[in-house]
């Protein structure tokens, strides 16, 4: 297991859409072990391949928030929605690839997602509250959408300069 370096937009890797995964390999597991650790060192509630380099539809996510909860990590391999709700929730929503900026998007309130596992079955479930925005969240990942897509050009434009500067900033360190 080993930390992955992280994405940080604009990359043109982030605005791409991930190929399915045929089947469960010793490779994909071990991305997938990878990719909790990576997202626990963040530290995160979701990570999807695209932001570590990788053009796979997989995502990890654990939306425990309090420290005193277990952690309950879920991989999820060829995700898709199945399912989601007319009622709509707000969150201020941050990403891994986009440190240190937050902005309200409206998704739906509840989803029912099915994926791959990594003991090779389909699963099927429904989240919702933060659980359910992570998840659609990180389906965007695998679509080549970020969460500023969500945003009004002023918005994306303004928070895509200020990663410019960041990523400059970080090249000279």
């Amino acid at each position: 297991m080993s930390l992955r370096p992280i994405l940080i937009h604009p990359d043109p890797r982030l605005k791409k859409v991930a190929e399915p995964i045929a089947r469960v390999t010793p490779e994909i597991e071990a991305l997938a072990d990878d990719m909790l650790a990576t997202m626990y060192d963040a530290p995160g509630i979701g990570l999807a391949a695209p932001q570590i380099g990788v053009l796979r539809r997989i995502f990890v996510m654990d939306a425990t928030r309090e420290p005193e909860d277990e952690k309950n990590p879920m991989v999820l391999i060829n995700p898709e929605i199945v399912l989601s709700s007319d009622d709509t929730n707000v969150y201020d929503e941050g990403c891994l690839s986009i440190p240190d900026q937050y902005a309200e998007v409206t998704r739906p309130a509840e989803v029912r997602m099915r994926w791959l596992g990594l003991d090779g079955k389909t699963h099927e479930q429904d989240f919702d509250g933060l659980w359910a925005t992570c998840a659609q969240h990180e389906l965007d990942h695998l679509n080549g959408v970020l969460f500023i897509d969500h945003l009004s050009v002023m918005k994306r434009q303004m928070i895509t300069r200020k990663m410019v500067k960041l990523k400059r900033e970080r090249a000279r360190v």
